[in-house]
């Protein structure tokens, strides 16, 4: 109460002298707000003289606070946006032009908080934490590039059905783009001329379309790839990028509306599983699903089936190679339902397990896949399949899915179908398939078998739909980052041969009979003499997939041997390689180089196999509700990866490391 009776007192003493009510009420304000968040009134004493001239400099400065009003609210200061936001007029700012050229760079940082980064990958620009809070991994932008450009074709063949057309900017490019094979080029001009007589609603990347496609990211992480997604595949009705994390969904509201996608993207903090199952209705379901989890997404398979829309495109990713590739096959089996094996096809046979699982969960609800495109890349594989409808086509599903032999010993393998399907007139018959294919031991080496799967035994690509893409990527090489290995990598598939499932290597057929490894295009061209079709793999980068029996191929390794003698004596009587070189050759192989042994991607030195991106390249800490990565971690990557970096010349230095005998001074020297 004094301090109020002595602002009023000094108020109607000045108001005279001030000249000015508009000063001294915005003073009072000021000065109320202050004591309001200092102590009582009790405990403050001022001096007239002081009191007053502060006073009147905090009336200056709430009047040079109010002129600056105005822009503060129309910032955004908690979700900045792409546009920046209007700037103040002339009259109230600095005629400096350096000052406000700072201010127009300003506002797109602004909103940032503590501790925050923007990340760019592609069109998008995505606010990101510093801690480990929510997870990313810039290694995985050849897995966002490949998703945006299959996804770009697929809608680009299905909304033409509905009279949409997609267009993409610098697809002009696309048919300068000369072809291997005369028919190809006469089928694009086909579609060009099919494109330019239909009439149709014309859709690009950014906008949104009534009849476009609807996307579920059901973890998004930071949203990252939903807001590619927005930005850079057109003919999308909408996105929903959806994670558990309530940190991760704040994160993808803030990068929708920083990339101004917000009429496209909604960002969705659900449970995955409950809410694909909330889609499972007919005119609910997602054209395309999207997960890309953080290890296994054998969790969620069975909603994805279920919530993707007749003909939808389903994107699966999976990190857990330990389990996918033999290291733990009773693990894979109650995750995925098959059983791997340990061997040099491992990654191959992990791409067609997954293929199994969507299978045998679709065949549930009487529906079933159609794969179009299967890569295994880096530390993970990827799969792109559709899904129909279907109770007569689902009967079929016995027949495509196969038990693998593996020969323990020499690593022969034989595959025995799980049912079989022949023809009978206008019907088809379904029996069970007779076997096993192989003895109790391998016929060549005399070891066990191990047993594995079931896998997909049927194509894992699409050759006509992966060409639609490697034609698109090919003649616009600017639209990604990583166009050049997507390239290369699908020059790759379209060379496989499609009907042969898993495939061999040469050092490993070399490893086994203790002889040196021929080289690639004298093996491949020892198997083109021999009537044998054969190509190279993009799982593996010394695979050879062949439609050759095992016995072919160890005739082939024994005439090599002849020409490149072992040290026999050397060998026992009980290993694989000896009982294998202790037969002769039923044909005599054929080293010469073949003109057609070389494929085309080989030639043209595509980037099929890159090094490693970077340091700790691989699989990254899963995120952590209150962030950060342990430094035992960081400590066992730097462990483990780039030993002896810098090469010892002195043996001097041997004494720092630990070793034994240096310890027990029992070390000849």
């Amino acid at each position: 109460m004094e301090t109020g009776r002595l602002t009023c007192c000094c108020i109607e003493r000045h108001e005279a002298e001030a000249g000015c009510t508009s000063m001294l009420v915005c003073s009072s304000r000021l000065f109320s707000l202050i004591i309001s968040h200092h102590p009582p009134p009790s405990c403050i004493r001022f001096p007239r003289q002081t009191f007053w001239s502060s006073l009147v400099s905090a009336a200056s400065a709430s009047k040079r606070l109010r002129s600056m009003d105005p822009p503060k609210t129309a910032e955004a200061p908690d979700i900045p946006t792409t546009k920046p936001p209007p700037t103040p007029s002339a009259e109230s700012m600095s005629p400096a032009p350096t000052d406000a050229a700072a201010d127009e760079e300003q506002p797109r940082l602004e909103g940032l908080l503590p501790g925050e980064t923007v990340v760019k990958e592609g069109k998008a620009a995505i606010l990101f934490p510093s801690a480990n809070e929510v997870f990313y991994n810039p290694v995985q932008e050849f897995n966002r590039d490949l998703t945006c450009a299959v996804i770009t074709e697929f809608a680009r063949d299905l909304l033409a059905q509905r009279g949409v057309k997609v267009v993409v900017p610098g697809e002009k490019e696309r048919v300068v783009v000369s072809l291997s094979e005369e028919a190809n080029e006469a089928d694009v001009q086909t579609e060009e001329k099919n494109g330019a007589e239909e009439p149709a609603v014309t859709v690009t990347a950014g906008e949104k379309c009534e009849r476009g496609l609807r996307v579920l990211e059901g973890l998004a992480a930071s949203g990252l790839r939903s807001v590619r997604f927005a930005l850079e595949v057109p003919g999308l009705r909408s996105v929903t990028a959806n994670d558990f994390s309530t940190k991760a969904a704040a994160l993808i509201a803030r990068n929708a509306q920083y990339n101004g996608v917000n009429h496209l993207l909604q960002a969705s903090c659900r449970d995955a599983s409950m809410l694909m199952y909330e889609m499972r209705g007919k005119k609910e379901r997602y054209d395309v699903i999207d997960l890309d989890p953080y290890g296994s997404p054998a969790s969620f398979l069975d909603a994805a089936v279920q919530a993707v829309s007749e003909g939808g495109l389903l994107c699966i990713t999976c990190t857990d190679m330990a389990v996918m590739a033999g290291n733990s096959g009773e693990t894979c089996y109650s995750k995925y339902g098959s059983v791997s094996i340990k061997a040099k096809y491992c990654h191959e046979m992990a791409l067609r397990i997954i293929l199994h699982s969507l299978e045998q969960r679709a065949g549930v609800y009487q529906r079933y896949i159609q794969p179009l495109l299967s890569v295994s890349v880096d530390f993970y594989i990827r799969v792109f399949v559709r899904v129909f409808t279907g109770q007569a086509t689902v009967k079929n599903s016995a027949s495509k899915q196969a038990l693998v032999y593996n020969c323990v010993g020499c690593g022969s393998f034989h595959l025995q179908r799980m049912g079989r399907r022949t023809s009978n007139g206008k019907h088809m018959k379904y029996s069970p398939a007779t076997g096993p294919p192989v003895g109790p031991e391998c016929e060549h080496c005399g070891q066990r078998h191990q047993l594995g799967g079931p896998i997909w035994a049927e194509p894992i690509h699409n050759l006509p739909f992966v060409q639609k893409v490697l034609s698109a990527v090919s003649g616009n090489p600017s639209r990604f980052g990583t166009s050049k290995r997507i390239e290369g990598m699908l020059s790759m598939v379209t060379e496989e041969l499609e009907d042969v499932p898993l495939y061999y290597t040469v050092d490993s057929l070399s490893s086994t009979i203790h002889c040196n490894t021929p080289p690639l295009l004298q093996f491949r061209s020892a198997l083109l003499h021999a009537g044998h079709r054969v190509s190279l793999a993009h799982a593996c980068k010394n695979a050879i997939k062949t439609d050759a029996p095992p016995a072919v191929l160890w005739d082939i390794m024994r005439c090599w041997e002849k020409a490149n003698p072992v040290k026999r004596e050397k060998l026992s009587e009980t290993s694989p390689s000896f009982k294998i070189l202790a037969s002769e050759p039923s044909l005599e192989a054929c080293f010469t180089v073949r003109e057609d042994a070389n494929p085309q991607s080989r030639k043209r030195h595509l980037t099929r196999f890159q090094e490693n991106p970077q340091a700790f390249w691989g699989p990254k800490a899963r995120a952590k509700a209150g962030g950060g990565i342990s430094t035992n971690l960081q400590d066992k990557r730097k462990k483990c990866q780039n030993k002896r970096k810098n090469q010892i010349t002195d043996s001097s230095q041997l004494k720092d490391f630990p070793c034994k005998r240096f310890r027990q001074s029992k070390h000849k020297r």
